[in-house]
């Protein structure tokens, strides 16, 4: 199916439009009803759900599992029409959940009324399938899942959407939705007439700089900015101490430092490789020296923002079919903030028809304080290092023990050049492993905590940046699913069938007395 997605672009509408009328829509199992109700109850309007509307005979008909034609659904769309006009010239605000899948009849129920803000709960087709499979006691059978993904046409730019993915708790949807209209309407509780309290949370409007749009978010003493320019993390700090040696809003990022890795972590060697019985795939080198393609393809692209709260933001791109990786990916990442942390989630899914080799890795550059990274203490529970060859590529495991690569137990870096792959990773029965970076008096640091979706992580020290400046001042503790070469390789390769997600998800923890 087509993803436009126009997700947080709510901006475009008109300056000062007011919405008396959200129309929340998606696919059935998209939890339209439970977000549009709890929507109207956090805003304070008036509920209705356009299944209402359904005739007993179209009610019948899809019990039965039989999709609706056009000529179904037309009584059934003028009598929302009706209702939505009715709400709008009685002033009394109102959030409607209505499927309306294709594009004409969301021109039917929201073109020419600027008083209609359209929501779309986007969610992929197996997270809906397992939805419905699961529900009892409604119309609508799981069986016409399928016709409503024929039927669907996502929104395009000029409708204005507010998307928000449904992988989430649904408050936490509804959070999200609040923040989008927020950016661009006022959508003030009460009743409706302009009084009531605004929504909006969003900070005043940053500027675009040398990394684009940056979101800024806090929670108690954590704040951090993620910047548009490849969704990359560019400064995390608590209590005005900086935890990463991040980059200055005007300032080019080099090294990686922060960015997202994907659809593959570190290199492949010459850019070439062989998947699904294609014949070789070429990448761009895009580390030319060695002959190698490097951090995958969307660190320098733009990310669209798709939800925002205060503590927050979310935001996403789609990995077109190019030269050399002939897949679609849609992909997302949440930044959050909480008492423990910066929490980070990405989401890749194949919405394409045939698989798609897959990796994710992110490159966040650590610092507790010291002017180089030689007196910080470091603790990476591995028993096994990836050794490599002059390019960089791995060739062979090595067990850590009795070697310098061995920091099991914590110990100054020293001297110790790293830019080393670490698996065998050890485990607490949750199944995270936690990578420590201390200062040298064992009073604070910062924990790396690998969630899910990571069984390698790589230490950088930073000795080989192009800017000695910038050299052995922070370390680089990168989260990866798969090492180095995994398209040539194989070797924990993600393979991501037609509708899969791989999740990959870890976390900034500080901890001690900054």
């Amino acid at each position: 199916m087509a993803r436009h997605h126009a997700r947080a672009e709510p901006r475009a509408r008109t300056a000062g439009a007011s919405a008396s009328v959200v129309l929340v829509t998606g696919v059935a199992g998209s939890g339209k009803s439970t977000v549009g109700l709890l929507l109207a109850d956090r805003l304070g309007w008036a509920y209705q759900d356009a299944d209402d509307f359904h005739t007993p005979a179209n009610q019948a008909r899809m019990a039965a599992g039989e999709a609706l034609s056009e000529e179904d659904r037309r009584p059934w769309l003028a009598a929302v029409s009706a209702w939505i006009d009715r709400r709008i010239a009685t002033r009394e605000p109102a959030v409607i959940a209505c499927s309306a899948l294709r594009r004409a009849h969301r021109a039917q129920l929201a073109a020419g009324r600027p008083e209609v803000r359209l929501v779309y709960l986007h969610g992929s087709r197996q997270l809906i399938r397992s939805r419905l499979l699961s529900r009892h006691g409604h119309f609508f059978p799981a069986e016409l899942l399928d016709s409503q993904f024929a039927d669907l046409q996502e929104p395009e730019p000029e409708e204005h959407a507010c998307v928000v993915d449904v992988d989430r708790p649904p408050e936490a949807v509804v959070t999200a939705v609040v923040a989008l209209l927020g950016t661009g309407t006022d959508t003030g509780t009460g009743n409706g007439n302009g009084t009531g309290t605004s929504t909006d949370t969003e900070e005043p409007h940053m500027p675009p700089t040398a990394s684009g749009e940056q979101w800024r978010l806090r929670h108690g003493a954590h704040e951090a900015v993620v910047v548009e320019l490849g969704g990359a993390l560019r400064h995390y700090e608590v209590a005005g101490r900086p935890l990463l040696d991040g980059f200055a809003a005007d300032e080019q990022i080099i090294g990686g430092r922060g960015q997202l890795l994907v659809p593959w972590p570190n290199r492949v060697a010459g850019g070439r490789y062989r998947f699904g019985g294609a014949e070789d795939l070429q990448l761009p080198l895009t580390e030319p020296e060695n002959d190698n393609a490097i951090h995958g393809l969307l660190r320098w692209v733009p990310w669209r923002l798709l939800a925002r709260s205060e503590d927050a933001v979310t935001v996403g791109t789609t990995l077109f079919p190019q030269p050399g990786y002939p897949y679609r990916l849609e992909v997302r990442a949440e930044y959050r903030l909480g008492p423990e942390g910066l929490e980070t989630t990405v989401i890749s899914t194949n919405p394409g028809d045939t698989a798609a080799p897959y990796g994710v890795g992110q490159h966040p550059y650590l610092t507790v304080g010291t002017d180089l990274v030689d007196t910080a203490l470091l603790t990476v529970p591995a028993g096994l290092r990836l050794s490599t060859d002059e390019r960089g590529l791995p060739i062979g495991e090595e067990p850590v023990e009795g070697t310098a690569y061995d920091f099991r137990t914590a110990r100054p870096i020293g001297e110790q050049r790293l830019d080393t792959a670490y698996t065998g990773l050890d485990r607490d029965p949750a199944g995270h492993c936690t990578v420590r970076l201390a200062h040298p008096s064992g009073r604070h640091g910062i924990d790396v905590r690998l969630v899910e979706g990571i069984r390698y992580v790589q230490v950088y020290t930073g000795d080989t940046l192009p800017e000695p400046g910038r050299r052995r001042r922070g370390v680089a503790i990168e989260p990866m699913s798969c090492p180095a070469d995994a398209f040539r390789s194989g070797t924990a390769l993600t393979v991501l069938q037609p509708g899969d997600s791989h999740v990959f998800r870890w976390v900034l923890a500080p901890w001690g007395s900054w």
